[in-house]
């Protein structure tokens, strides 16, 4: 088969041909172009997730940290409630005979009452007494004349009331009988 090809239908070829590449051309620039918008929101896409991953690290941390402090709370309020139903207990069966109480002093004026001796010494660690202070007995001074002085006091059944663990020492007076 012979076909035989005028000047008409080569330039109409050649129109055909250039169109063609322009078409190529801007099929190429299109793909070029979307090729770089799809790597710019893939990059945007991995940073993204990266602070999400981040911040799903750090909200797991902070998590972690609160629910451990739930925990000691929730064991220090059960500590606290099985303390208040103890206390209660004593308060309605009330002091018995032998109880003993330990009062706090001030410059001789009661400060704070507390249920045991190491208590109260421990409480002056607050107001600037060292922990390891020696605490010596009272001596013939009145109580004004110490800082902190610690005093104990027994229940006394028959009077229903605390009297002191430890009177002081009658002195006679001179000339008296």
């Amino acid at each position: 088969m012979i076909r035989i090809v005028t000047r008409k239908r080569l330039v109409l070829l050649e129109a055909d041909t250039h169109a063609a590449f322009e078409r190529a051309r801007q099929a190429k620039a299109d793909a070029v172009a979307a090729s770089a918008q799809h790597a710019l929101e893939f990059n945007e896409a991995a940073d993204r997730a990266e602070r999400a991953e981040a911040t799903s690290e750090e909200l797991s941390a902070l998590l972690t940290g609160a629910v451990g402090e739930l925990a000691a709370e929730q064991e220090q309020l059960l500590l606290m409630s099985l303390d208040l139903r103890r206390l209660r207990a004593e308060l309605e069966r009330g002091p018995e005979a032998g109880d003993m109480l330990t009062m706090l002093l001030h410059y001789g004026e009661p400060h704070t009452v507390y249920r045991s001796r190491e208590d109260a010494q421990a409480d002056t660690a607050t107001h600037g007494v060292p922990p390891d202070a020696v605490w010596v007995p009272s001596d013939e001074r009145p109580p004004s004349a110490f800082r902190w002085r610690v005093e104990a006091f027994v229940y006394d059944a028959a009077s229903n009331g605390f009297r002191r663990a430890f009177p002081p020492v009658a002195v006679p007076v001179r000339g008296a009988a």
